[in-house]
């Protein structure tokens, strides 16, 4: 016997975002910006005031971009990109981490934080 499911206008998803909506997922996005940076060790934070970095939901997968300004900074931001990583996994288990280097020095490394279990050995 087939099951015919019937979804009602206002059960489905907007077709565009309103307003409230792009608000209220800017304030999402900073409060866990806020409470992701809160919960880093002092040199966490210091290694991300020397970058710019930023939390963004696309295609409902949020992502944390970590831009950085010279190949040193970059490399030091993915030594501690499991540690990180962990940090952001107890905020949201479905994120990803997406760290830049500078413009034209090579390809930006992503990772989910739910495969941290493949990078722990790193940490």
């Amino acid at each position: 016997m087939k099951r015919k499911y019937f979804l009602h206008e206002e059960d489905s998803h907007p077709i565009q975002l309103t307003s409230a909506d792009i608000i209220l997922r800017q304030q999402l996005e900073y409060s866990i910006c806020r409470y992701f940076y809160e919960g880093c060790d002092r040199n966490i934070q210091d290694l991300l005031s020397n970058c710019r970095w930023y939390v963004t939901t696309h295609m409902s997968t949020l992502t944390m971009i970590i831009e950085c300004d010279d190949q040193v900074t970059n490399w030091r931001v993915l030594q501690k990109l499991v540690t990180m990583a962990a940090l952001l996994y107890k905020i949201v288990s479905s994120a990803k981490i997406r760290v830049c280097p500078p413009k034209s020095q090579g390809m930006p490394f992503e990772m989910r934080v739910d495969e941290l279990s493949v990078y722990r050995d790193l940490a």
